[in-house]
């Protein structure tokens, strides 16, 4: 929320001296979220006065309208100034920009001849100024000395404050919560802004006949203006507070609605009456029924969405946004105030649910003060009055469902055992009093007070959020101040370091990175077609996924089976903002469903006390398994083309190479194998093992599974078990020879269906300890072979810990190899 300091001190008595940092520090030590602050003093630098137009001359001599003026800025002489602007006459005020202005955006005003004529200046517009986006003419004040420094009448003598509210603080969404946070801060008088307007009493008769039909609506008001200008120009504080605040004016009702919310935090809504019919119902909607709000979107409403409705159907998306149908237009002229209150939920829910934020629903949901409805419907009915023209009506329509506020009993020490800090009673009473609650000594029991160890504490109105007596225990910490609290950091009790499970992660994402991947984090929560879109078939149990009863995103609400399915949302985003050659990866939790969850009973532990030992059990059972994986996804090149360099696109060779970076740094060998899995392409796809059980796989993307995905073809993937995954024994140091090594090729004919992964296990059991290295460097097929065989080429590297090896003893330890190859596979060596 954007706050002018100037609309802030109506009502908090600042000081005169008070600096911009002071502000800020005491809005801080609020509980505010100070985001930005906009000195408004600093946008236009150098001379910025007031002139009036002393005379116009047209120059018709060019293609477009052009106006040489001479302006009376204060000096002895009028200075000629060139304008294209005609929203202005002779004997009008206008904001002169003279030689030596700065305007934003870092435009210099200087004296030059144009069209023919001197121009010494320039006359601003609003949205030349920053103040506004309207730059459909020049501004024209209604008043000021000529010569004069013209910023505070365009409202470039203050201070903006951007806020970001917390749920917690809905109050403060609001200049009068944020005043009365500030005053109490600062230690200054607070008037409120609702004491400007006297509530009125509901009358026998309303304004316009009204039924409540639902009990989401605990406070429904109503009050006319008629024959009233509704589209008349805002007052110019009014306009200016609202383009401070981030709001475009739009004309006299909506204006005056907009500010009272800004200004009390209780939206409002204002009704053509003319265009209602029949009786006013606060309901549920029906099914069927829709609304095209002022959005210009038709909505299929809801059945619990709440709606204001006439003879002719919903009027109003009740909390959230207003329909079209009866909104206030050029030709209105009699005005319907509206103020209600709704049930926060109810408001949470239908915005989520129509995907429509407001102003409005952001206040509602957060908990609107029901104690002034009236008086808000009051001062807007008196405003519309004043600068529209208009008469008001004395009929008042009241209907209040409102239940008394709970008290809250909480003992006097509480603050001070919670917080450690020695709260004496006045100090706890006085603070829950700043807080808007009214503070009364013992225990209320059927009328009477006794005991005088505990407080009983009934929240104001605008405090929805005190429920319990943690609440009032943070509001005595906030508002004596956090600085009142003194820091101690805890000692750090010695222990072990990492476990193995968490050191293992942190090498497994270490090596991934050193060797080009990016690591990303994704939400764990994926849609109920991604099961489809990775090509799943309907007996695969990744598809068994745990539902969210309360999703983030209504369109998310699955926990995901696998990380890929999460990943591959890091993917597009990232190739939608025009990266093409990728390699991320990610490694979380999978969410796999308790074997027969679905026929456990729901368990609802209680939060008053501690849940009974069978309760914890049964809710446990109902947990899901919770391994962690760890995926990867590679796309576009994985060597880029260059001077002398031939670019090299990422294959499925990628993928398992990344998985065997995985098991490397876990301390783990992988067998690959062929294999045929979702979402993998069926003829290049490794299915990844360890000690004979499978971990994961890897390969290249099925190319349907990439056009549904949106992802570029041959993109490759993997996904590997990293719980499966055994944690490695201690390993002993390795023995390192200083003799030289011996090097050895050797080529082995064998038939196209054995791995060479199989292969190479073959090869380095038969070559035994005086193996150093085995490397696959060939793969080589020709008729010549034979059919159905292939040629594969290894490097070995053998070397001993106390002499240099022979080179018959080289031959023998590759014969010994190929020997266990040929039993295994029927290999033989290539001549």
């Amino acid at each position: 929320m954007r706050i002018p300091v100037s609309w802030l001190a109506e009502y908090a008595a600042l000081p005169a001296d008070l600096t911009t940092e002071a502000l800020d520090a005491a809005l801080v030590e609020a509980g505010l979220e100070v985001e930005e602050v906009d000195d408004l003093r600093g946008r236009v630098t150098g001379p910025l006065v007031v002139g009036r137009v002393a005379s116009i001359e047209e120059l018709t001599e060019f293609k477009k309208p052009i106006r040489h003026c001479w302006v009376e800025v204060g000096e002895a002489e009028p200075r000629s100034v060139i304008c294209g602007a005609r929203n202005f006459a002779e004997g009008d005020l206008v904001v002169v920009a003279l030689p030596g202005a700065e305007l934003p955006g870092g435009f210099k005003i200087g004296s030059r001849k144009t069209y023919g004529r001197l121009s010494d200046g320039m006359i601003c517009s609003a949205r030349e100024l920053g103040v506004s986006d309207d730059h459909e003419g020049i501004i024209v004040l209604p008043e000021g000395e000529v010569g004069a420094d013209a910023r505070p009448l365009v409202g470039l003598d203050d201070v903006v404050f951007e806020l970001a509210i917390t749920p917690d603080m809905g109050y403060c969404f609001s200049v009068r919560g944020i005043a009365r946070e500030v005053a109490h801060r600062l230690g200054v008088a607070f008037t409120d802004p609702a004491s400007k307007a006297a509530e009125p009493a509901a009358t026998e008769h309303p304004p316009y006949p009204v039924r409540v039909e639902t009990d989401g609506c605990t406070r429904f008001t109503l009050r006319e203006v008629r024959d009233v200008d509704a589209n008349a120009e805002s007052p110019e504080w009014m306009a200016k507070r609202l383009t401070q605040a981030g709001m475009r004016p739009l004309g006299l009702a909506v204006d005056v609605t907009n500010y009272l919310m800004l200004e009390l935090g209780h939206p409002l809504h204002a009704f053509d009456r003319d265009a209602l019919e029949d009786v006013m119902v606060v309901r549920r909607a029906k099914p069927g029924e829709t609304l095209k709000t002022l959005d210009d979107v038709e909505r299929k409403l809801d059945p619990e969405d709440m709606v204001i409705t006439d003879g002719t159907g919903p009027l109003s998306l009740a909390g959230v946004m207003g329909g079209q149908t009866s909104e206030v237009g050029p030709t209105t002229r009699n005005v319907l105030i509206e103020a209600a209150h709704w049930n926060p939920t109810a408001i949470a829910r239908t915005s989520r649910r129509h995907k429509l934020t407001s102003e409005a629903s952001k206040r509602y949901e957060r908990g609107a003060d029901s104690g002034i409805t009236l008086i808000a419907a009051q001062r807007a009915a008196d405003l519309l009055v004043e600068y529209g023209g208009g008469t008001l009506v004395e009929a008042v329509a009241d209907i209040d469902h409102r239940e008394p506020a709970a008290p809250i009993v909480m003992p006097v020490d509480l603050p001070s055992r919670t917080i450690g800090v020695d709260y004496d009673r006045d100090l706890v009473v006085a603070m829950l009093e700043a807080a808007g609650c009214t503070v009364v000594g013992g225990v209320v029991k059927e009328g009477t007070v006794e005991g005088g160890d505990v407080l009983t504490v009934v929240p104001a109105s605008w405090r929805p959020d005190l429920t319990d007596p943690a609440d009032l225990v943070e509001e005595v910490a906030r508002l004596h101040g956090y600085g009142h609290i003194p820091s101690s950091i805890p000692r750090a009790i010695a222990g072990t370091g990492l476990t193995s499970s968490q050191r293992r992660r942190r090498r497994v994402a270490r090596a991934l990175a050193d060797n080009g991947f990016v690591e990303t984090y994704t939400f764990p929560f994926v849609s109920r077609e991604r099961a489809d879109e990775l090509g799943l078939d309907e007996k695969d149990p990744q598809r068994e996924a745990v539902a969210v009863l309360n999703p983030l995103d209504d369109a998310a609400p699955l926990l995901r089976t696998t990380v890929l399915a999460s990943l591959v949302n890091a993917v597009r985003l990232n190739l939608a903002r025009g990266a093409k050659d990728l390699a991320v990866f990610e490694e979380g939790l999978v969410f796999q469903p308790a074997e027969g969850w679905s026929d456990l009973e729901v368990v609802e532990l209680p939060v008053s006390k501690r849940p009974e030992d069978e309760a914890i059990a049964a809710a446990i059972r109902r947990l899901p398994a919770q391994p962690r994986h760890v995926a990867a996804v590679l796309c576009g090149q994985n060597v880029p083309s260059g001077v002398d360099v031939q670019g090299r696109a990422v294959d499925w060779a990628d993928a398992v190479e990344a998985a065997e970076i995985v098991a490397e740094a876990s301390g783990v060998k992988l067998k690959a194998a062929r294999g045929e899995a979702a979402p993998w392409h069926p003829g290049r796809c490794a299915e990844l093992r360890v000690g004979g059980a499978v971990v994961g796989h890897a390969g290249e993307l099925h190319p349907e599974v990439c056009e549904r995905l949106g992802l570029p073809r041959r993109t490759a993937a993997m996904e590997l078990d990293l719980t499966a995954l055994p944690l490695p024994d201690l390993a002993p140091a390795p023995v390192i020879s200083h003799f030289p090594a011996t090097l050895i090729d050797v080529a082995i004919v064998l038939g196209e269906e054995v791995p060479a992964g199989e292969v190479e296990a073959a090869l380095r059991e038969g070559a035994g300890e005086l193996l150093d290295s085995l490397r696959l460097f060939d793969v080589y097929r020709d008729a010549k072979l034979g059919e159905g065989k292939k040629s594969l080429a290894f490097k070995l590297e053998l070397r001993a810990a106390d002499r240099t090896l022979t080179n018959e003893e080289g031959v023998a330890v590759r014969d010994a190899a190929v020997a266990v190859a040929a039993a295994r596979f029927g290999a033989s060596i290539r001549e």
